[in-house]
């Protein structure tokens, strides 16, 4: 990548040349998964999340074709304000610089700009994955391709529970992409601490993930690391009321033929609305949860 693409915060610089813990987070949540003004709200409780741990805030976007690693607080007010930012996953990110365009990282796009930016940790609140019905339509996020070629730790709460988890899981698995739950021996589902499926890797402290990237480096086998941080049981849906609401949000959504990038957006917001808000309490919630256990594994990397 030309770094002259690159626009790193001053923060962000000073805390690189320093080898100082940074914590690279995404963008789509604020243009795509919340309204206005729970959007800023949210993206600024997760940076302060991420700052009581000693660590630094990266959040990432596109603004005017550059690959922002670092928002200041207007480039965020703004940047939620913006009805038509681009959403953007790899196949996207040149048509965003060609047209010098706005636009919010998703997954993938903010792993390979972490990377490129010198950051190996990120925080999310979950992953793309296998859609539902995916044997028919191929839906597939490419999250899961960047997570088995970008060495980049992520810290989320699953993969979103709209998705076939099974078959998440499965995909995972082929490309080689290790999968660890933290602190309890089943995968969470996003908004439910529990999905019913065992986590193929457990670790239960900080220092052990630590211990396992050190461990893929002497090796040398490339890719990420998925780390998935259940949302804290105050706060959590159980997997069985959840799943009821989503059911109810997925056939709506084939019936009104909602297709490709607006699947998961439009998904969200439904369920918002099924559920009297209380997805939107939980979904701030495991992304406050998930920056600060990413704030602790960036501040102990360094």
């Amino acid at each position: 990548m030309n770094h002259s693409l690159l626009n790193i915060s001053p923060e962000v610089q000073s805390a690189l040349d320093q080898r100082r813990g940074i914590v690279a987070l995404e963008s789509t949540i604020i243009t795509h998964g919340m309204p206005f003004p729970e959007n800023r709200d949210t993206a600024l409780a997760v940076e302060q999340a991420v700052r009581e741990t000693g660590a630094v805030p990266a959040t990432i976007a596109v603004l005017d074709g550059r690959l922002s690693v670092g928002l200041t607080g207007e480039e965020l007010e703004s940047l939620s304000n913006v009805d038509q930012a681009m959403k953007l996953s790899r196949a996207d990110l040149a048509m965003a610089i060609a047209r010098k365009a706005v636009g919010s990282t998703t997954v993938a796009a903010t792993m390979m700009i972490a990377h490129r930016a010198g950051i190996n940790v990120f925080a999310t609140g979950g992953i793309g994955g296998v859609h539902q019905g995916a044997e028919h339509s191929f839906d597939i996020s490419a999250d899961l391709q960047e997570l088995s070629r970008t060495p980049v730790t992520v810290i989320c709460a699953g993969a979103k529970a709209i998705l076939d988890l099974p078959k998440t899981l499965e995909v995972l698995e082929t490309l080689g992409v290790p999968v660890l739950a933290y602190q309890q021996d089943n995968l969470p589902a996003f908004w439910s601490r529990d999905s019913g499926l065992p986590a193929p890797l457990r670790v239960d402290t900080v220092a052990e993930i630590v211990a396992f990237m050190q461990a893929r480096r002497d090796l040398d086998v490339g890719g990420g690391v998925l780390v998935t941080n259940p949302v804290p049981a105050e706060q959590e849906i159980a997997s069985q009321i959840m799943q009821g609401f989503i059911n109810q949000a997925v056939q709506e959504a084939t019936a009104a033929g909602i297709t490709g990038k607006a699947v998961t957006p439009w998904l969200l917001g439904r369920l918002v609305e099924l559920t009297d808000g209380r997805s939107l309490t939980t979904n701030q919630a495991l992304i406050k949860n998930n920056a600060t256990l990413a704030g602790q594994l960036a501040v102990a990397l360094t």
